[in-house]
């Protein structure tokens, strides 16, 4: 007979109310296991060692340690922990230092209990999730007014060079010391960008341009 073995996730979240309805939905999936609870990065970072979590579930805004210091913390201690942000903030400037601080996926609480649950998955695999307002906000495919731009930034160039020697998302992460989820919006930054809708014709597209040679 075939068993579980859940994904051990462990929740970091001031508001208690929150708190409890996230152990409701995680109680839904029985391939989830809520493992812990921190309402704040301190109390995350005292017990996260003991408990060891797959998976954490970190809001952004916090009392005394924020979520963001909170996540470099805990991925610096041990980068196998995966960090999904889960807060109600779209700000561009959190979303880029939550990514660069080592979370793996950003989404908003309107989230519904199976996306939720597909994220928890995802990240534990190793793949970042972006909500789509994050997704706006990070790989803008036109400047105002309607007009597409068409300048890339030396990080994009470099992701571009390393996708058109067939690297993927993990080994340009190693290669230039980015995080996963850096660079996977990297690339679809690139991609939005370019009109493309595959990394083949994202790395011809790009060649025709001249962008790489």
């Amino acid at each position: 007979m075939n068993t579980i073995t859940p994904i051990r996730v462990m929740v970091v979240e001031d508001h208690p109310a929150t708190r409890s309805g996230l152990a409701m939905v995680l109680a839904a999936f029985p391939d989830l296991a809520l493992i812990g609870q921190a309402s704040s990065g301190e109390d995350a970072l005292a017990s996260i060692s003991q408990i060891r979590p797959d998976v954490v579930l970190m809001d952004i805004r916090l009392p005394g340690m924020d979520g963001i210091a909170a996540t470099s913390e805990i991925v610096r201690r041990d980068p196998e922990v995966r960090v999904v942000v889960l807060t109600t903030f779209t700000d561009l400037a959190l979303i880029a230092r939550a990514l660069e601080a080592g979370a793996l996926s950003y989404l908003l609480k309107d989230v519904t209990a199976e996306e939720l649950a597909a994220a928890i998955r995802a990240a534990h695999a190793g793949e970042p999730v972006l909500s789509q307002a994050a997704i706006d906000l990070l790989s803008p495919a036109a400047a105002p007014g309607g007009e597409r731009t068409i300048s890339f930034s030396e990080r994009e160039l470099d992701v571009l060079r390393l996708m058109a020697d067939g690297l993927g998302d993990r080994d340009i992460a190693d290669r230039l010391n980015l995080t996963r989820s850096v660079v996977h919006f990297q690339v679809d930054s690139v991609m939005a960008k370019l009109g493309t809708t595959s990394r083949t014709l994202t790395v011809d597209m790009a060649a025709q341009q001249n962008l790489i040679s």
